[in-house]
């Protein structure tokens, strides 16, 4: 078990874990009249003086040896008075410390604990001394080790204050964090089910580093070289690329420089072991990455003080340039980046914001606390604020315990224009004063970060302040908004600082929407992001909390339909009326272009393009209507939708549309049908099985071209065809008459139907759409087989058909006595022994058989047919001589002819 507890601890040195807690060190600073805890100083200065004091058990068996030591460069050892012996064991060293003065010239400071030895001061004495260099570069990477997981531990103690199981809040807070601490989540983790997420975080602490804008200037300082070594460094080390971010450690760049640094670093009876130190307070809390020693070669503990070096004050950045923070707000925030040591480190202190003028309760100070759980700096009461005192703490007991009180005063070094904090109120107070301001106040003010860098004060960032709540809140000119999609909304105000909610009614109440200042940085408007995907078209209410006791303030917007989309408008020159191309057509009520009034058609089924016919301007009858429109011209044109919005398209006039008349039109029975001839009764059928020819004159222009086609299709536009003099489909009867030619089930096939239309088309433009005809198929009646009549005494049963006993539920009464046999027969929608049609046979839908039962002819030689393509009108037909049957179910040959 010994053996394994070693190289587990043999293991956790070599990989650089910082996991074992050390020994505890209370350091304070006194510079001048004023000291400082050691957590708040960011530097240190020739003539510092240090208190120091190690704060070991009562029980403390081994003697420890505390060496403070200066360096000065790598190249320069620092003489013997630069180290100072403190035998901790001594009573009046335990009791009070020992105090150090910084001496002019260094730039580095170290301490080391070491256990008592002969010769134990002289031999670490020695060893700085012999190798200044190493023990510089130890000084540095201490220091930023630090800085690195000072920032690392602030966010993992941050995220204990999440709410337990609440994804939305983790979210938030956890980018609140990485943006004031420079650091980059996992984003793994939100991916996880929400009772893992906030888990995931805290052990993925190796793969938090970003690079640090502050802590680089503060590394250039420390280190006056190459840096890169140091923090930012994670994501590349080959530490992080063979452990990867499975537990929370402290895996860095400079950790791992540092790690190798030590390990080569012995004497004849010292190992050197490096400690990162987090400072609270006065204390300085140590972390090993190994386990000390007592044995030969003992171990010495290296600890990094803060650098010898003028400050070097916080770059604070806003996070978005066009926030503006709002001085009603009963917690307000200022969201700042670019410095994240002032919210891992307490180095930043009495912190105030300093207004340009009397603010809603007439201070001029705010007092501001750095919170990295918030995103930035925020105002507190006066009660929240820790002054600098003027003096080191008191002497400990000899068991080195502290005073529970200290009567020192607490009093701080005034800032220049600040006023008295220790009397104001916090700003909860300040918001209960509040209210919306006088008309007369500016509503923006500005207010500029002041405070406390260490011993010294720094005056930074300048930000924008509202003081009283925005009012004249409006919609941005020509939003519009649709129902069935989500859109983003502008609301404009004189003021939208003091925005705390924006709210939407709908039928089930309110709903809050997200929102943020307007991106391209136009002051006093909000992008409000509107979900309207179950919304139906209409008037909405937006409702603005603002901070303060301002009334709700409500701005009323319209939805309107989505299916509204305008592409152009087109028309001929010569034409009255034009076409609109574009979705959603049906929504259009009317529109006027160049003084003439437009009056929509019905649209075609899919609402992508509206007939607009020219009338007249009944509502303006002083307009002069444009009536010759010539080619190539072109304008706006102003259409209404029928939600009342106003519309604007443009329109474009191209040539002249050609012109023909129909001299004739046939259609002509195609060979190859053996059925008996049918009779289509309707003027404008055309039978599928035929040839249709179509005789036509040129009308504009005069004669035909040799280029032009006739385009033939379906009304519905589903079947089309062209006919050209090429394909011998056209052919020209002289230069003013053209023939052309069309097999319809050639050219659509079997299941062709319904009205026909064509037009001519030359290379420009094409001819309106003419009427054609109807489409008609036909079925094929072969045969029609009857019964005697029972006037010559017949008694047989009729003939039966497959159809009368395969089709249940048929009309089919059981007299009729004929049998009626052919081909696409399911063509027929009813039969009828007269034109009245008063006791039609339906025949179902479905029909599939070859044979039907069908009734006597009332005049012996015609049957009624209604067909499914054209029931509108009558087919016939003639049956041969039927009536004159010899004998019952005798058929009669259908090569027989009628006899007139």
């Amino acid at each position: 078990m010994a053996l394994a507890a070693l190289g587990a601890l043999s293991a956790s040195a070599q990989q650089g874990r910082f996991d074992l807690l050390g020994p505890k060190i209370d350091v304070h600073v006194t510079r001048g009249d004023r000291s400082l805890p050691i957590a708040s100083v960011p530097n240190l200065q020739p003539g510092d003086k240090l208190q120091v004091h190690a704060d070991l058990p009562p029980s403390q068996s081994v003697h420890l040896l505390l060496v403070v030591a200066f360096l000065r460069g790598t190249t320069n050892p620092p003489p013997d008075k630069w180290f100072t012996r403190i035998e901790t064991w001594n009573k009046k060293t335990r009791a009070e410390g020992a105090t150090v003065t910084v001496p002019p010239e260094a730039e580095q400071a170290l301490m080391f604990i070491a256990p008592e030895t002969g010769g134990d001061f002289s031999t670490l004495r020695n060893a700085v001394q012999g190798r200044p260099g190493t023990f510089v570069r130890a000084s540095q990477d201490l220091n930023e080790a630090s800085f690195e997981q000072s920032r690392i531990e602030r966010y993992v103690q941050a995220l204990q204050r999440v709410r337990p199981n609440s994804p939305a809040d983790l979210l938030d807070h956890s980018r609140k964090l990485a943006a004031t601490l420079n650091l980059k989540p996992n984003d793994e983790c939100f991916k996880r089910p929400a009772d893992e997420q906030l888990s995931c975080l805290r052990q993925s602490g190796t793969s938090l580093l970003l690079d640090d804008g502050h802590g680089q200037t503060l590394a250039q300082m420390i280190t006056n070289g190459d840096t890169s070594n140091l923090i930012g460094a994670v994501q590349g080390t080959p530490m992080v690329a063979n452990t990867g971010a499975a537990a929370y450690s402290a895996y860095v760049g400079t950790v791992l420089d540092l790690v190798r640094l030590m390990t080569g670093l012995h004497t004849a009876h010292f190992q050197y072991i490096p400690a990162i130190a987090f400072p609270n307070e006065d204390a300085l809390n140590l972390r090993l990455n190994a386990a000390p020693s007592f044995h030969d070669p003992k171990s010495v503990i290296v600890i990094a003080l803060p650098a010898i070096q003028k400050a070097v004050p916080p770059p604070l950045q806003p996070q978005d340039p066009g926030h503006v923070s709002c001085l009603l707000q009963t917690r307000m925030v200022l969201p700042l980046n670019g410095a994240p040591l002032v919210f891992a480190t307490g180095f930043a202190h009495d912190l105030v914001l300093h207004l340009d003028q009397p603010g809603p309760d007439g201070r001029t100070d705010l007092p501001l606390i750095p919170d990295a759980f918030e995103g930035g700096l925020v105002v507190a009461g006066a009660d929240e604020r820790k002054p600098l005192a003027t003096a080191a703490p008191p002497a400990r007991d000899a068991q080195g315990a502290s005073p529970a009180t200290s009567s020192v005063p607490a009093s701080r070094p005034a800032l220049e224009h600040q006023g008295g904090p220790a009397s104001t109120p916090g700003l909860g107070a300040m918001h209960a004063a509040a209210h919306s301001g006088s008309a007369d106040d500016p509503i923006t003010i500005n207010g500029t970060i002041r405070g406390y860098w260490g011993f010294d004060p720094f005056v930074g960032l300048t930000v924008p302040l509202q003081q009283r709540v925005g009012t004249d809140w409006t919609a941005a000119p020509r939003t519009e908004l649709f129902a069935g999609r989500t859109n983003t909304l502008v609301l404009r105000s004189t003021g939208t600082g003091c925005t705390e909610q924006v709210l939407v009614q709908n039928d089930g109440g309110t709903r809050r929407l997200d929102w943020h200042a307007e991106r391209d940085g136009t002051p006093n408007a909000l992008d409000v992001v509107l979900p309207l995907e179950h919304a139906a078209p209409g008037g909405i209410t937006l409702q603005i909390k603002q901070y303060g006791n301002a009334p709700m303030q409500r701005v009323q917007v319209t939805a309107y339909s989505d299916v509204t989309r305008l592409r152009e408008l087109r028309l001929h020159a010569g034409d009255t009326f034009g076409t609109l191309t574009g979705t959603g057509l049906q929504e259009v009520q009317g529109g006027t272009m160049e003084g003439n009034a437009l009056q929509p058609a019905e649209p075609n089924g899919d609402g992508t393009s509206l007939r607009l016919n020219l009338q007249p301007d009944t509502q303006d009858p002083k307009s002069k209507p444009k009536r010759n429109f010539k080619a190539g011209d072109h304008g706006p044109a102003t259409l209404t939708l029928r939600d009342g919005r106003v519309l604007t398209t443009g329109y474009v006039v191209d040539a002249a549309r050609p012109s023909v008349t129909v001299l004739n039109r046939t259609a002509t029975e195609l060979p190859g049908d053996t059925g008996l001839p049918l009779a289509l009764n309707d003027v404008d059928a055309l039978p599928l099985h035929s040839k249709v020819t179509v005789a036509l004159r040129a009308g504009s222009p005069s004669k035909f071209s040799r280029s032009e086609k006739v385009e033939v299709g379906t009304v519905d536009g589903t079947l089309h065809t062209e006919l050209t003099l090429a394909d011998g489909s056209v052919v020209l009867q002289d230069s003013r008459t053209a023939l052309a030619f069309l097999n319809p089930e050639k050219a659509f096939g079997a299941s062709a139907f319904g009205p026909l239309q064509f037009r001519v088309v030359t290379a420009e433009t094409a001819s309106d759409w003419q009427p054609l005809g109807t489409l008609v198929r036909t079925p094929t009646v072969q045969q029609v087989t009857c019964p005697a009549h029972p006037a010559h005494g017949a008694s047989a049963a009729p003939a039966t058909t497959a159809a009368s006993q395969s089709q249940e539920g048929s009309t089919f009464a059981p007299e009729t006595p004929c049998v009626l046999t052919g081909a696409n027969l399911f063509l027929i929608a009813s039969i009828s022994s007269d034109a009245s049609f008063s006791k039609a046979i339906e025949v179902p839908e479905g029909f599939a058989a070859d044979t039907l039962r069908v009734p006597r002819p009332a005049d012996g030689h015609t049957l009624y047919l209604r067909l499914r393509d054209d029931p509108e009108h009558a087919a016939s037909v003639t049956l041969e001589t039927a009536t004159r049957s010899t004998a019952i179910g005798q058929s009669i040959p259908t090569s027989e002819k009628r006899r007139p």
